[in-house]
């Protein structure tokens, strides 16, 4: 299981606040207390600054002060992305993200291969979102073929179903639950990742959806997640899934999640 810590992110209103007056302080404290809770990358984004590739370099010098932990780089403007990657110094760095789209495809490729990344990829072209799993399979078909042509390994490769709230479309939760078992049957050596909360937005107490959807998406292959590492029930669930699916040698991630009070 591969957590990805989304807390710094510009399109937070603390975070946007912190950019702004460089407050070097709260943007470190916020990265050790995702690596404390459990994330294994710092997601890096900064995608609604006016300065943005000066702002990433920022980010990503302050947050390696703090931590050791291997950063995603996340934006949707190469430059950035580019500024971010040349500055990491430790394991390898993930890029958020490619697509099928024509455009952003031939753009992001080449610092996917320059860099060494993991690619979060996108199931979207330049049709747009799918809505089912059959039409997301067309586009991770075509995205899977063209990354490991371009020498990108299977082990690198984290497709992104793309998650729509079941407020507005009510099959958006099955239809990634069989994406997820479509991908992992045809790509085994793949992985799955996604920004999970977007099955709640707009209905009441999304803390539980969200965690309930989570274990049904682990179960049927998902095995990395964009989200807030802090959030202790969150956290919970997934290691009380991974133990319940044989993922967890003799428990023993739950059981330290248990000593560390992960669950009072």
């Amino acid at each position: 299981m591969l957590i990805i810590g989304e807390l710094i992110n510009s399109s937070r209103k603390a975070i946007k606040e912190a950019l702004e007056k460089r407050d070097a302080e709260y943007i470190r404290q916020i990265a050790k207390d995702q690596v404390a809770a459990g994330a294994d990358y710092v997601d890096v984004n900064c995608g609604t600054m006016a300065n943005e590739v000066e702002s990433m370099a920022w980010l990503v010098n302050t947050i390696q002060e703090a931590v050791e932990a291997p950063l995603c780089i996340d934006s949707p403007n190469p430059q950035a992305i580019a500024a971010g990657l040349a500055l990491c110094k430790f394991g390898q760095p993930m890029l958020n993200s490619i697509s099928d789209e024509k455009e952003r495809f031939n753009t992001i490729l080449p610092l996917v291969v320059k860099f060494k990344t993991k690619i979060v990829a996108l199931c979207m072209d330049d049709t747009g979102m799918p809505n089912t799993a059959k039409d997301r399979m067309k586009v991770v078909k075509s995205l899977y073929a063209k990354l490991t042509e371009a020498g990108v390994p299977e082990n690198d490769i984290y497709f992104d179903p793309l998650v729509k709230p079941i407020s507005a479309v009510a099959s958006a939760g099955l239809e990634v639950l069989e994406t997820i078992r479509a991908v992992k049957k045809m790509y085994p050596n793949v992985h799955m990742t996604c920004g999970l909360s977007n099955i709640s937005y707009g209905l009441p107490n999304r803390n539980y959806l969200n965690r309930m959807f989570v274990t049904q998406t682990n179960t049927v292959g998902m095995d990395s997640y964009i989200l807030n590492p802090t959030d202790k029930g969150m956290m919970g669930n997934i290691y009380a899934s991974q133990a319940l699916l044989g993922q967890d040698s003799y428990c023993m991630n739950y059981l330290t999640a248990y000593r560390k009070g992960l669950y009072e």
